[in-house]
């Protein structure tokens, strides 16, 4: 199956709700062998001016991920994820996470440009925090651009 090229300007709407809990920062945190105190020990993170917990900068991968779950799964993309290699990723923090937070990402298809067999795809995920009161009900929070190459037959 070849890669929609009408993919590009689509947007999936916020799905799933993912909770920050401190156990998920720790665990990330050593996983990416992020060592700040901030990352583990509450009162650090307190005397800092943080909330809670503080997530390391690259945690909004976990949110970016699901949103892009939506594309990879949509029957209609033409997407094969045994295909898929990983080209790029950045992020736009607008504040940090913090447990606690509910977040949720918008995904917008901003390029599909065809590379041989295959296509280069890349994404942008809007991630908020679900807020509990105000005119705006969520928050900014990051903005990760994700590039992925999908390998076309015989690549």
């Amino acid at each position: 199956m070849t890669i929609n090229p009408d993919l590009q300007g689509r947007s999936y709407p916020a799905a799933e709700v993912y909770d920050v809990g401190r156990e998920k920062i720790r665990e990330f945190a050593r996983a990416v062998k992020a060592t700040h105190p901030a990352h583990f020990d509450v009162e650090a993170a307190k005397a800092l001016g943080h909330t809670d917990l503080v997530a390391p900068p690259t945690f909004a991968i976990i949110i970016a991920q699901r949103a892009d779950a939506q594309l990879v799964e949509d029957p209609d993309a033409g997407i094969d994820f045994t295909r898929v290699v990983h080209a790029d990723q950045r992020f736009i923090h607008h504040r940090p996470i913090f447990a606690g937070d509910r977040l949720v990402a918008e995904l917008h298809v901003d390029g599909v440009r065809a590379m041989g067999g295959g296509a280069m795809i890349t994404t942008r995920a809007e991630i908020f925090a679900l807020t509990d009161g105000g005119a705006e009900p969520r928050e900014a929070v990051a903005t990760t651009t994700s590039s992925i190459l999908v390998r076309g037959e015989g690549q």
